[in-house]
């Protein structure tokens, strides 16, 4: 009995691991895209950054957010099998995404994954839940846009008025950039690391903290490993950045990650981003941005929780007749 829990045990941590492994290969351009993308950090030099940043973020304060995945969205307690079921369908679509460079919502993939076992299994659903959830989907990349913009403007006003020391200031805007850029990476640890073992939490097999710590690492390994497809896209392919552009997009992404984070709100990551840059994008014009580029992210955003929903109900229906 016991070989049997150890080996159930190894396979869900195996697919919590994978949902990690995708959340870092798709959201690491969420958090060094503009500072790739403007030519302030190599990728090399970025990505181990992120890696450091995201394991202290999930560690310190992914908590709310795994209890939000783990009990929130579905109240009663899984089964083994519905678990790898929602982690393995989640993860699966994001590697499509990532493979085809779409800076997908791994937030949206994990809600979807888990709300389709829960109808599967006939479990009571937090219906008003769901809904704050999506509804945080629609207002971060609104909010994040907004505050780019405002940032934008301002530096843009700031740097046309001092000429003198104009140069000090371009390069303190780098430092802050890449500032940035970290406080994005631990905002994206403190909201996704709990996305990627919050179905794992569920179960109680596990302390939280180490749970956390085994989700921080997957996603750092994610970003270390196959993080520079999507990390191109969001750097280079929404709206051309410079290094201001870079600060005020990224500082505008974190504060809203970090603040759902807080309130134990399953952000999407990507929307956040996303949303800044086009924010940045906008005071040089509609035109400069790729509205092809952003017709293709936001079907992924519409399809990625659907068919995580779709596929998890479904798979979860076939094998219990198995």
């Amino acid at each position: 009995m016991g070989g049997t829990i150890d080996l159930t045990l190894f396979f869900l941590l195996g697919a919590g691991i994978y949902v990690g492994w995708n959340i870092g290969a798709n959201d690491t351009a969420n958090c060094i895209g503009p500072t790739v993308g403007c030519g302030l950090l190599t990728f090399r030099k970025a990505v181990i950054l992120v890696a450091i940043f995201v394991v202290l973020g999930g560690m310190l304060q992914g908590h709310q957010v795994m209890k939000t995945i783990s009990t929130g969205i579905v109240k009663t307690e899984l089964n083994y099998v519905g678990i790898m079921v929602a982690l393995i369908c989640s993860g699966f679509f994001i590697t499509i995404a990532t493979f085809f460079r779409i800076p997908a919502s791994t937030s949206q993939a994990i809600v979807g994954g888990v709300t389709g076992v829960g109808l599967a299994v006939g479990a009571d659903i937090n219906y008003s839940k769901l809904i704050t959830i999506a509804g945080s989907w629609v207002i971060c990349p609104l909010l994040t846009m907004a505050l780019s913009f405002i940032l934008s403007r301002l530096i843009g006003f700031v740097l046309r008025r001092i000429r003198i020391g104009a140069m000090l200031i371009q390069n303190a805007l780098g430092w802050l950039a890449i500032m940035s850029s970290c406080y994005v990476a631990y905002s994206l640890g403190a909201n996704h690391a709990g996305i990627a073992v919050g179905p794992i939490a569920n179960l109680r097999i596990m302390h939280p903290t180490i749970l956390l710590g085994i989700g921080g690492v997957a996603i750092a390994v994610g970003a270390v490993t196959y993080g520079k497809k999507v990390t191109d896209t969001v750097g280079k392919g929404i709206a051309p950045l410079d290094i201001p552009g870079s600060f005020a997009a990224q500082i505008s992404s974190a504060f809203g990650i970090h603040l759902f984070s807080i309130f134990g709100i399953p952000i999407s990551t990507s929307s956040a981003i996303v949303g800044a840059v086009v924010g940045v994008g906008l005071t040089k014009g509609a035109k400069s941005i790729s509205q092809k580029t952003i017709r293709t992210i936001l079907i992924g955003w519409v399809l990625t929780p659907c068919l995580a929903a779709g596929s998890s109900f479904l798979l979860y229906k076939l094998m219990i007749r198995l």
